[in-house]
């Protein structure tokens, strides 16, 4: 049994892993690397033999780890794509803005390996995805000596961990993780795993290398984030929180919905745009059967003071007095967020909030490290177009990721005899390794290297 990770580095980006069982070969997740461009945002594939692979599981569908996933099924025409249902009706919408995405970029950019798949190569997915339900065990072999079981994760709506069984081994890929419940999204249940030991724990960690205040309550900061609202709007300003399209543009609304109803903020319009609308649409179209809060409540027809752009013009008009909830979270290059910002930045009234992860060396992590007044690039590829920091900025943790004291108190109790630590820079994987050793001196720990197999 062998463990490959086709990662591009020890960091975020481009999950994509495959497990060798003998005979049997599954692949988990397919993703792409936000830092690099063209064939660049691949998995590393060089060492894959891609017709020996039986079935590939797509956790999430984010697109670190589905956004590689039409490449990977042009070469994989006998794999079933396995995935709850929430993860395949939102990752078709993820997977055909990001054909649109690549196209545009082709032409602004000049990257000529774009756009690296099609629409159509997207459409025929449907012809290969397999739901499957939590909690339901599905034969992967034809024999049936391996099987994959789906656990609810809790990062995003639909988010899984895959429970893999290979005769007496159990593997357990918890894929992106998070325990507690969020404005929309049910925590993780992981209760299926007390019924029998693991003997692998592939864990991501992507919050290893800092923890949370240790009087932290989502409560709290939930009661934070809604004064810097009423206080902005309070002072003639607007408020901008960049979010991502899927995820955060859901439990954003969910978060406010709850407000307005509770009397906590007034009925403030509220703005958001693309593709964030399409997806909550989606969940709108299956709430009755998702694992999430506000079951059958459909959220964009029930907030009456929620606003969507014309379809041609997806920027919208600036006013005074309105919240924003635009895409990318991280205000990358050539996004709405980052094209409004020259509205919000500029004026003392206005506020920028953010409420989930920003790379340092975007514009996002860099408004955030800026000193008020200072100038920030938005746009190094266009000349390093500035703008001055003089708007409110503060930023709230409502990250879709387990904090780290949690993560390790999970290791601990699953005790598995090995455990392979995926999905976080090397510091933080660094300080999950450092920790087992203390805790579980007996505890075999692997850091994975791209490229380089490991003995399960």
């Amino acid at each position: 049994m062998n463990f490959h990770s086709f990662a591009r580095g020890i960091d975020v980006g481009a999950h994509c892993y495959l497990l060798e069982l003998g005979g049997t070969r599954i692949i988990l997740d397919a993703g792409t690397h936000p830092k690099f461009d063209g064939a660049e945002t691949l998995p590393i594939l060089d060492n894959l033999h891609f017709d020996s692979v039986d079935a590939l599981i797509v956790t999430h569908a984010h697109l670190d780890h589905i956004g590689a996933l039409p490449v990977l099924a042009r070469h994989l025409p006998g794999a079933s794509i396995l995935a709850s249902e929430e993860t395949i009706v939102v990752g078709e919408a993820m997977l055909h803005n990001s054909v649109n995405v690549m196209t545009a970029q082709r032409k602004e950019l000049d990257l000529i390996d774009y756009p690296l798949y099609s629409h159509r190569e997207v459409e025929k997915l449907r012809e290969r995805w397999l739901h499957l339900p939590f909690r339901r065990e599905f034969p992967v072999d034809q024999h049936g000596e391996v099987t994959a079981e789906l656990l609810p994760a809790g990062h995003v709506i639909g988010a899984a961990a895959a429970l893999i069984r290979c005769r007496d081994r159990r593997i357990f890929y918890t894929g992106d993780l998070h325990f507690e419940d969020q404005s929309l999204c049910r925590g993780a249940d992981f209760s299926a795993l007390t019924e029998e030991p693991i003997d692998t724990l592939i864990v991501e960690t992507t919050r290893g290398d800092s923890d949370r205040p240790s009087d932290y309550t989502r409560e709290k900061e939930t009661a934070r984030f809604l004064e810097a609202i009423r206080e902005t709007i309070a002072q003639g300003g607007s408020v901008l929180v960049p979010v991502f399209a899927f995820g955060k543009t859901q439990e954003l609304i969910a978060m406010l919905y709850h407000a307005f109803l509770e009397g906590q903020l007034p009925e403030i319009p509220f703005h958001v745009g693309g593709l964030g609308t399409k997806i909550t649409h989606l969940f709108d179209q299956i709430s009755d059967r998702s694992r999430r809060f506000l079951p059958g409540v459909k959220m964009l027809a029930e907030l009456p003071w929620l606003s969507r752009p014309a379809k041609r013009d997806p920027e919208p008009e600036y006013q005074p007095g309105r919240i924003y909830g635009i895409s990318s979270g991280m205000m990358s290059e050539h996004t709405v967020s980052n094209r409004f910002a020259r509205h919000i930045l500029p004026n003392p009234r206005n506020a920028l909030l953010f409420i989930g992860y920003a790379d340092p060396e975007s514009p996002a992590g860099r408004i955030l490290s800026a000193s008020p007044g200072e100038a920030v690039s938005m746009n190094e590829r266009d000349g390093g177009r500035k703008m001055e920091v003089n708007c409110r900025v503060e930023k709230f943790d409502f990250s879709g990721h387990a904090p780290r004291h949690q993560l390790l108190d999970f290791i601990v109790r699953t005790r598995p005899k090995h455990t392979v630590l995926v999905h976080g820079d090397e510091s933080a994987r660094l300080w999950f390794a450092d920790q087992l050793r203390q805790l579980a001196p007996d505890m075999r720990v692997t850091i994975p290297r791209p490229g380089v197999p490991i003995d399960l």
